[in-house]
């Protein structure tokens, strides 16, 4: 149900049209934006207090005066109502709601299965590989703690599928015992699915399941006599005990997360301490998106809670800093799609009290930090402002830089920046092509024009000030292509390298006013804020081009020329290589022998022989 768009929007008269039920309002502009998205167990009530009190705070009267049209939809119960309300904030990011901005995917790990000999291994991304996944972890350092551990308990193997295939020799993690070797059958497939299983138990918390089995095969093993595989086996539980002493948390006898919340001066911090098995994970802090600067440590814990967990696994316990709203039935969701009861807590006391105190203290201290680092970079964009004699401090900045190998794998990078820092989620890559190898120009070019046609389209953000690596060229290059799409109001400024290469004499190129001419060079000097900061920029330009130029030049390097042979495909590729023992081996090969290997037959072997030898 929506409110009528054909008359100025009359909200007392639209709450008197509204069910007692339970459900999730939307507030929406003149122009269509969302403003806010809110839930209530009674929507008549909940909405109503927007527009039937005489007084409200100024905050939400200014967002209660721009409000043109209400979206209502009734749920079933209050429930529902929440977790639509916390997947709409979500998606749709509204102007005035409490935004978790949590755009990195989580690491876990991974175990691969259907295999004789299943490997352990750090993954991130989508969960579309054929295994188990164990996490999410809050870092990634988590992870690469907990496979060592792994590797030092279990001895499963974590090296890549084709390096374990074309092992002829035990690698160096067999040498120092932190694998058994399966690569070339030094362990049989059953005693290795037993360690495999025993690691899975160990990351499912059940380790105290692990060294009762552990020890119920010593035992047996050392009254079959078999002496070795009882020593094994002991030094296997006496390393479980030893690592469960030096890793185990006193008090953390429970999966569970520890979250404090610290505004100030309109910034929220969120700590969360992460408890699984008894083991601490680590810390991880978020900033959310606070739009009225009075919003409330109980508030943002509430949204938090709803937004993080809601579609990722739940401890059995959340320690909280201070109670929040609706706390049981966020507690009975959780529980429902965890599949297990989920306990919500703000007063503890002994253990978990410190472990609160220890989460509060590192959320001031991020937030102290923060706050620090804001404060400077507000310092710089002030003074960029400034030297680039502009009317209003820059919001965006964006930076272009190329990267190659004496023009092999060609990459451009553009990174963002606002005014808290980088904005990686807007960070793009280009591989270029189709232009002569090395030409930086052409390279500039062709990336800004593929970034600047959406804007031209009217897609995606204008940056305030473009930063080029470069001079006078690269600067001309990017005037060029914002003159042929029509895209204009932006500051388009050159980063040209000082004398001898020396940070802080940079020279900032600016952009020509008319045809046929250049601006103004200018030298800030090594004390000026507005160089540190379009220096930083261009660093992570320069950082972010050259890893992507070295992936994609080794992804170049590591392809092999077979691919490009009609009628190879993966098999027979491998078949190939495992019979002539590599590519050198095949390119030595004569037609004859290629057809010795199953599925060449003459004309193939002709093809690759041909091909090889052209």
């Amino acid at each position: 149900m929506q409110a009528n768009l054909l008359q100025p929007f009359d909200g007392k008269v639209f709450v008197q049209t509204l069910t007692s039920s339970s459900g999730v309002y939307r507030y929406f502009d003149a122009a269509d934006e969302l403003l806010y998205v809110g839930k209530a167990s009674n929507l008549k009530k909940r909405v109503g207090s927007y527009f039937l009190k005489p007084r409200m705070e100024p905050r939400i009267a200014a967002m209660v005066s721009q409000i043109a049209r209400v979206e209502i939809t009734v749920t079933r119960t209050e429930g529902e109502a929440l977790l639509l309300e916390s997947q709409l904030i979500k998606s749709l990011k509204p102007r005035y709601n409490i935004l978790l901005r949590d755009d990195k995917s989580y690491p876990y790990i991974y175990l691969s299965t259907g295999e004789d000999y299943p490997r352990l291994a750090f993954h991130r991304g989508a969960k579309n590989l054929k295994g188990k996944f164990f996490g999410p972890y809050p870092s990634t350092y988590a992870v690469r703690e907990s496979l060592s551990l792994m590797q030092k308990l279990f001895k499963v193997r974590q090296c890549e599928d084709s390096y374990f295939r074309n092992r002829s020799r035990p690698c160096l993690q067999h040498q120092i015992g932190r694998c058994t070797a399966p690569c070339v059958q030094l362990i049989g497939v059953d005693d290795y699915a037993s360690d495999v299983r025993h690691a899975q138990m160990f990351l499912e918390g059940r380790s105290k399941a692990v060294l009762d089995e552990l020890g119920e095969a010593m035992e047996r093993s050392s009254r079959e006599l078999q002496f070795e595989r009882a020593a094994i086996l002991r030094d296997q539980v006496a390393a479980l005990r030893q690592l469960q002493a030096q890793y185990h948390v006193q008090g953390a006898n429970a999966d569970m997360d520890v979250i404090a919340c610290s505004i100030e001066s309109g910034i929220a911090c969120v700590s969360v301490l992460f408890f699984r098995n008894g083991i601490s994970l680590g810390t991880r802090d978020f900033f959310p998106r606070l739009p009225l600067e009075d919003a409330e440590s109980p508030d943002v814990l509430a949204q938090f809670v709803a937004q993080y967990y809601l579609d990722r696994p739940v401890p059995r316990e959340l320690i909280l800093s201070e109670p929040i709203a609706d706390q049981d039935i966020l507690a009975e969701l959780l529980a429902q799609q965890t599949g297990h009861a989920v306990e919500l807590k703000s007063s503890v006391r002994g253990d978990r009290a410190q472990f609160l105190q220890m989460a509060q203290r590192n959320a001031r201290a991020s937030l102290t930090a923060r706050l620090a680092s804001r404060q400077t970079l507000g310092t710089r964009f002030e003074d960029l402002k400034k030297v680039l004699e502009l009317d209003f401090s820059p919001r965006r900045i964006e930076c272009f830089d190329i990267s190659h190998t004496m023009g092999e794998a060609t990459v451009a990078s553009c990174v963002v920046f606002g005014p808290e820092g980088p904005e990686k989620s807007h960070y793009r890559r280009f591989n270029i092509a189709g232009i002569t190898p090395g030409d930086d120009y052409a390279a500039m070019h062709q990336a800004l024009t593929r970034r600047f046609r959406k804007v031209a389209d009217g897609e995606g953000a204008k940056p305030d000030v473009l930063l080029i690596d470069g001079g006078n060229g690269q600067v001309a290059q990017a005037m060029d292509v914002l003159s042929e799409l029509g895209v204009s109001g932006i500051e388009v400024v050159g980063v040209a390298k000082g004398p001898g290469r020396r940070a802080g004499e940079e020279t900032l190129v600016l952009a020509r006013k008319a045809a046929g001419s250049l601006g103004r060079e200018l030298h800030p000097g090594s004390s000026s804020p507005a160089l540190h900061l379009v220096a930083a920029v261009r660093d992570e330009a320069h950082r972010f081009a050259i890893s992507g130029h070295r992936k994609r030049r080794e992804k170049a390097r590591e392809r092999s020329v077979l691919e490009d042979v009609p009628g190879i495909g993966a098999r027979r590729r491998s078949a190939l290589l495992k019979a002539f023992g590599g590519l050198s081996g095949v390119e030595a090969a004569g037609v004859e022998e290629l057809m010795s290997v199953k599925g060449i037959d003459r004309g193939l072997a002709e093809r690759i022989y041909a091909s090889l030898h052209a």
